[in-house]
């Protein structure tokens, strides 16, 4: 399968994929202040960007705002402060694609006009229909994550028949609404922590190939996550032999993509995966 970006194809199914992660905050649960303490710092944000490029990621994925469980939303104009300036300064510096993270339609057309080529939903385009539209309309990619609930109350019991089936089910009706406005360059994220418990996280690694059957590329976003430390606990930034761990196994299952805040470690993960499981 693939998949034209502006500068570069990607046949998706011939290796694994890496999306690099700048989160633009100062709560993100792992990064949160690494790069925004107020104001953004650019030439932090621009060395780690282009470093992750030459470290072997495909994509980098830039958020504004926090959607670790409890998190709070921040204003549109905050948003668009922290992300776009980013976005439009990175743009002349690196070759591979970029990636918006947010739900928000007008950050995300702010983001699209700067250079950004995907619109990466944490909901999947529920929480605002018109982020389609906008994706549409700029002619970008879509990434479409499943959610239980908002990132506020998402971990508050998240309690369901059989996962698999539903998120399966919501990220069909997700890309039947994306379809519906035209985009084509569709990528599917099951939502690794978004509403989950850990059986549910675990039962999702374990069933990635159901996601294979929509017929688009899928992503996998274990980085670091809170499910690592119910397994083996460990500090939030402790977590890379673990994450690797995690992504190998979603990469047997059929991840196309893997989502890391750790991109040269991981693409050395990645190289040896791809040599037993796409080789």
């Amino acid at each position: 399968m693939k998949y034209k970006f502006r500068n570069i194809e990607y046949d998706f199914g011939s290796r694994t994929f890496i999306m690099g992660v700048l989160n633009i905050t100062p709560d993100s649960f792992s990064d949160g202040g690494k790069y925004f303490d107020g104001r953004v710092n650019i030439k932090k944000v621009m060395e780690d960007a282009v470093l992750m490029e030459k470290n072997g990621a495909d994509f980098i994925d830039i958020g504004g705002e926090s959607t670790r469980p409890g998190s709070e939303q921040i204003s549109i104009d905050e948003e668009i402060e922290r992300v776009v300036p980013v976005i439009s300064e990175l743009k002349k510096k690196v070759k591979i694609p970029l990636s918006v993270d947010t739900y928000k339609h007008e950050v995300a057309e702010e983001a699209l006009k700067a250079g950004a080529e995907i619109v990466n939903d944490i909901s999947g385009f529920r929480f605002d229909v018109e982020n389609a539209e906008v994706t549409a309309e700029y002619n970008a990619s879509c990434i479409l994550m499943h959610i239980k609930g908002t990132p506020g109350n998402m971990q508050n019991n998240p309690v369901y028949e059989n996962v698999t089936e539903e998120v399966y089910n919501y990220l069909k009706e997700s890309a039947d609404i994306a379809r519906s406005f035209g985009i084509t360059q569709i990528i599917t994220d099951a939502g690794i922590g978004f509403g989950k418990t850990l059986e549910h996280n675990l039962e999702l690694i374990r069933n990635l190939g159901k996601f294979r059957e929509l017929n688009y590329p899928v992503m996998i976003g274990v980085s670091r996550k809170s499910f690592i430390d119910k397994i083996f606990p460990a500090p939030v930034n402790d977590r890379l032999i673990e994450t690797i761990a995690a992504n190998v196994i979603g990469i047997s299952n059929g991840a196309d993509i893997i989502r890391v805040h750790d991109v040269p470690e991981n693409k050395k993960a990645v190289r040896i995966a791809d040599k037993i499981y796409k080789n």
